[in-house]
């Protein structure tokens, strides 16, 4: 009989790859191999260093359960502790033996006949594997093209958060950073002591709210060192936002819909207050005040951004840009401001456009294209992970799959549905692991019931918004609607009925087995299975 090259193949060494590695480790799984375009462990933290970088939830929350760290130095880490951390995960699971960097995976094609995936690379081969683990992650890569006319004509230095030149001094510089999300708000203050002027390029304005951020004190790190502490406020965090989603999908619509309006009438009238103890300019303030709701587009933590526009030099620009000069950047008021840099903090393509899925990437069993039908059926998988005639294939960040927390809760609870799965094939001798039509069609019937507040939210109450929360298609696959704990318990215990396991290749008598046993529990050592990254 054949075999593959690798029994398990990761793609992205980023947060996701290195989770989904551990757990393999830890279930006693040592044929795998991750890949990965990049140079190192680390994936979003790797790619992006950019001035300012750091988490905008605390530390205790921003970790693996499996591996506490009770010695951030801050509250909200910055970027190269962030980096550090996944990069010290990845030594203690031994994962860089098991790595091979620099491979770009440009196709992945099911072999019917082999039962397993060919990982077609971009110079290194054909790597062969039984399963597929696509650890990706969220903010796959930053948008090439921002479509800002005559940007190719630049003749100054163009910064992109995922590409930041640490060569290029900023000192003395006249600088336009095009974007004000998540970002901006971290890079503008930082650089605006330095450079000679500043001009922050807003289309829609972002709520950005004060961060209790502050350093860690050595009481502090001492006692998240003592048992449970970490743990009781990570649970603490975690039931916060379990209240928080069970009251946006299970209250009635008849008492959401009006509800949500008062909600963000208050928390607008609130902002403006905020804005008024803060912002000393009367019209800089008013532009920067939000028309839409409080989560309409991702909310931004940040001490320095708004009080960032008291200074002599920085301009908050709200008229529309029409394009790039070779010296500058041309306004649709007429004026055009001569820059020696441009930031383009303008976004990334995502997991939950449709658009980011190329035809022919990922080619499954009848010749089934992940990107086709992801463009005309809507985004959807099973438990966000799984897809049918995609056999022996998850996504560790897929359609519906954040839970409000920090990216690490997200990638356990995927990655551990997935392990759990591939550890009841193993076992039980089976060589394909396929989510059954039927099954997934009832689990995305009840993401879109339980998602009807959601999508009421962003497609009524803010309709029109532009927000990386919906998509082209007039969706919201971002959010998981269902209870964080119930998530984590369907990744602990998960529903193999909803799962058809073959020994045989289709078409065999005898190819399809169904356990006798429709649930499987984890393996001992994680507590719990269940943010660009890669």
């Amino acid at each position: 009989m054949n075999r593959p090259d690798y029994e398990v193949i990761i793609i992205g060494a980023g947060p996701g790859g290195i989770c989904a590695g551990a757990q393999l480790v830890k279930r006693g799984i040592e044929d795998f191999q991750i890949l990965d375009r990049g140079d190192g462990f680390g994936g979003s933290w790797r790619d992006n260093h950019y001035p300012g970088l750091g988490v905008d939830v605390p530390g205790f929350c921003y970790q693996y359960s499996f591996r506490k760290n009770p010695d951030w130095s801050r509250m909200f880490p910055r970027g190269a502790e962030v980096l550090a951390y996944h990069r010290d995960v990845a030594a203690e699971f031994q994962l860089g033996s098991r790595t091979r960097f620099g491979v770009r995976v440009v196709r992945e094609v099911w072999d019917e006949t082999n039962n397993w995936w060919e990982i077609h690379t971009d110079g290194h081969g054909v790597i062969t594997g039984r399963f597929v683990i696509s650890a990706i992650g969220a903010y796959i890569q930053a948008k090439a093209d921002p479509g800002i006319d005559g940007l190719g004509d630049f003749r100054g230095e163009i910064l992109r958060p995922d590409n930041w030149n640490h060569d290029y001094d900023l000192s003395g510089k006249r600088v336009a950073v095009i974007g004000t999300g998540a970002s901006s708000v971290q890079i503008s203050p930082s650089i605006a002591p330095v450079v000679q002027h500043l001009w922050v390029f807003q289309r829609t304005p972002v709520w950005c709210l004060p961060k209790p951020d502050m350093p860690m004190k050595p009481w502090m790190q001492r006692g998240l060192r003592m048992p449970g502490v970490g743990a009781s406020l990570a649970f603490f965090s975690n039931v916060v936002i379990e209240t928080l989603l069970r009251i946006v999908y299970q209250t009635p619509r008849a008492l959401f819909r009006p509800g949500a309006r008062v909600f963000d009438v208050l928390g607008r009238a609130l902002y403006r207050t905020y804005l008024r103890a803060i912002v000393r300019d009367k019209q800089t303030r008013s532009r920067l005040a939000p028309a839409y709701g409080v989560f309409g587009k991702r909310p931004t933590l940040s001490n320095d951004y708004v009080a960032n526009f008291n200074r002599d030099n920085v301009e908050l620009v709200t008229s529309a840009i029409t394009g790039v000069t070779p010296h500058g950047i041309r306004t649709a008021d007429g004026v055009e401001r001569d820059v020696d840099a441009i930031v383009l903090a303008t976004g990334y393509e995502l997991f939950s456009d449709p658009e980011s899925y190329r035809r022919g990437a990922v080619v499954g069993r009848d010749h089934f294209d992940l990107a086709d039908f992801y463009n005309t059926q809507r985004l959807q998988a099973y438990q966000s992970v799984a897809v049918p005639k995609l056999p022996n294939r998850w996504m560790l960040v897929g359609p519906y799959s954040w839970i409000g927390t920090g990216w690490h809760e997200l990638v356990e609870i995927s990655s551990g549905h997935a392990v759990n799965v591939i550890d009841h094939a193993r076992r039980s001798g089976y060589v394909v692991a396929e989510v059954s039509q039927l099954a997934h069609e009832r689990y995305h019937r009840k993401v879109r019931e339980q998602g009807a507040n959601i999508a009421y939210y962003f497609g009524t109450l803010n309709k029109n918004l532009r927000t990386y929360y919906v998509n082209s298609q007039g969706d919201m696959p971002y959010i998981r609607p269902t209870s964080l704990f119930e998530a984590r318990r369907e990744s602990r215990n998960v529903c193999l009925g909803d799962y058809e396991f073959r020994s045989a290749p289709i078409g065999l008598p005898g190819e399809s087995r169904i356990p006798d046993s429709d649930r499987v529990r984890s393996g001992k050592g994680f507590d719990s299975v269940g943010p660009n990254e890669r």
